[in-house]
């Protein structure tokens, strides 16, 4: 297994990933519950946050306005403008008996602890843990991951969009629900091929 190059990732195909209609937006009480009950009985699941931009020089993060959790077939995602999807999505998170697999989770990591008093447990970064496997002296992150270990290309039209704003447009909702299922495909096929801790 080997990192491709900027062109061999162009011409694979697209990371489809989860549907629309697997996508659960956390907004209101009932929504954080049902949410709650399904994932607490994961042992591992696909773990991201989306923060607003930032454009100018000297401006600091606000933190995330988004939480992506994902498991093998669903989607849940958390606007932090929404109470209870912080708390519900916090509960999750400080679980320490689900692991929670990223890219490049540390930077989530911090500002969840500083801007939402969320301390995460049980995590595994899987651009560590794939750096470590091929030997790169870099991390991978997410679509060098997808294009390496599940030969897709992943989209990353929406990434630099405004996160800060709601509700999210459809392309965000599949955007930032895909990036936590990617993470939970790519860790269960490296543990398939027996190249990763579980």
């Amino acid at each position: 297994m080997e990192r491709l190059t900027k062109e061999q990732v162009r011409r694979l195909p697209l990371y489809v990933g989860l549907s629309i209609t697997n996508i659960d937006i956390i907004e209101t009480e009932l929504d954080a519950a049902k949410a709650l009950k399904e994932l607490e009985t994961e042992v591992c699941l696909g773990f991201d946050t989306e923060s607003k931009p930032i454009f100018r020089k000297g401006q600091t993060s606000p933190g995330p306005t988004l939480i992506q959790l994902a498991t093998e077939n669903k989607a849940f995602l958390f606007p932090t403008r929404f109470p209870f999807a912080v708390s519900s999505a916090g509960a999750i998170l400080c679980n320490p008996s689900i692991q929670k697999i990223g890219f490049g989770i540390k930077g989530d990591n911090k500002e969840l602890r500083h801007k939402l008093n969320i301390n995460i447990v049980n995590t595994q970064d899987l651009s560590v843990e794939l750096k470590h496997i091929v030997g790169d002296e870099n991390q991978i992150g997410a679509r060098a991951a997808v294009a390496m270990v599940l030969k897709y290309r992943l989209g990353k039209g929406a990434q630099k969009s405004n996160w800060g704003q709601y509700p999210l447009h459809e392309h965000q909702i599949l955007y930032a629900a895909n990036d936590a299922h990617s993470a939970i495909c790519v860790k269960n096929l490296l543990s398939e091929y027996g190249l990763l801790k579980t």
